[in-house]
């Protein structure tokens, strides 16, 4: 693959995922456990049977091999894909997607307390930075009755954060077997809460096709474009490339439903998105010269 396919199909996928907020909205009743599992159960097939393809036939044997590390980062999944539904569904598409891409700065927190990994000097500004575009938005939800929301896109960043430091933990150089363990896991949490609560999977054919749907297109087939994408980019260009996600989100949302935002988010959400910048440029200039790294571009 060269390096303008990889970016293709990296840019295609964050196009993809940038839809999920404008097909969440289209759910009329289901709540947020019955459309987490739904949508893992259209999420599964799709990963299991490209993992099924690449692995020549032997899917199983790939996942096992991710072990403890993968079985931890999919229960990181779990509380992504569960934060990410639940803020989807009570704020702004804006306010939710800007609070997403805290997760690298999770990440690399996560990381240094765990792992103990390094980070970088630029890092650390970074996450300053982006700690105070966070402010900006999550007080503003104080004054909108979105707090809830705000928290819990993220603690979809912290999920998704956790995900990505078991990657590292377990040196797993593939994504896909543990994202498909957290559609798995998804179904056995979201099963068990609804039965606990007395609550019911079945929900109407709309919301199950469009949870469903979501799953299997924007999810899985995004998955699976990023993971191929990802191996002639380096991580620092991923970085930037997969902001399209963040930057068309909002707008799909307006052009179809007429959602927007407030100034305060587009502000906080700006200095966040100029934090995610700056941590990946860089990180692409550390790698041009040639300086010590550790780990992924943190």
């Amino acid at each position: 693959m060269r390096y303008r396919q990889g970016v293709a199909l990296v840019l295609a996928a964050g196009s993809l995922w940038s839809l999920m907020g404008l097909g969440l909205r289209q759910i009329e009743a289901a709540s947020v456990w019955q459309i987490l599992f739904w949508r893992s159960v259209g999420m599964v097939p799709v990963l299991l049977a490209f993992i099924w393809w690449k692995s020549d036939g032997r899917p199983f044997g790939a996942l096992l091999q991710v072990g403890l590390a993968g079985a931890v980062g999919g229960f990181g999944l779990v509380f992504a894909f569960a934060g990410a539904i639940y803020a989807i569904q009570t704020t702004t598409i804006a306010n939710a997607v800007f609070l997403f891409t805290a997760s690298p700065f999770v990440a690399a927190v996560l990381g240094w307390m765990i792992l103990g990994e390094r980070v970088r000097s630029w890092t650390w500004a970074a996450i300053g930075l982006a700690v105070f575009g966070m402010f900006l938005m999550v007080r503003e939800g104080l004054a909108m009755g979105e707090l809830d929301g705000n928290i819990a896109a993220l603690l979809s960043a912290v999920g998704f954060g956790a995900f990505s430091v078991a990657l590292r933990w377990g040196k797993l150089s593939d994504m896909l077997p543990v994202s498909m363990l957290g559609g798995v896991f998804s179904i056995m949490a979201a099963g068990a809460i609804l039965i606990a609560q007395g609550d019911t999977l079945v929900v109407s054919a709309w919301d199950t096709g469009v949870s469903a749907g979501i799953g299997a297109v924007v999810l899985a087939l995004g998955m699976v474009m990023y993971t191929l994408g990802s191996r002639v980019i380096a991580a620092a260009d991923l970085t930037l490339l997969s902001l399209i996600e963040v930057l068309l989100a909002p707008v799909w949302v307006f052009a179809f439903l007429g959602e927007t935002a407030s100034a305060a988010t587009f502000v906080g959400g700006g200095v966040l998105l100029a934090a995610v910048v700056l941590n990946a440029v860089t990180g692409a200039q550390m790698q041009t010269a040639g300086g010590l790294r550790t780990g992924p571009d943190l």
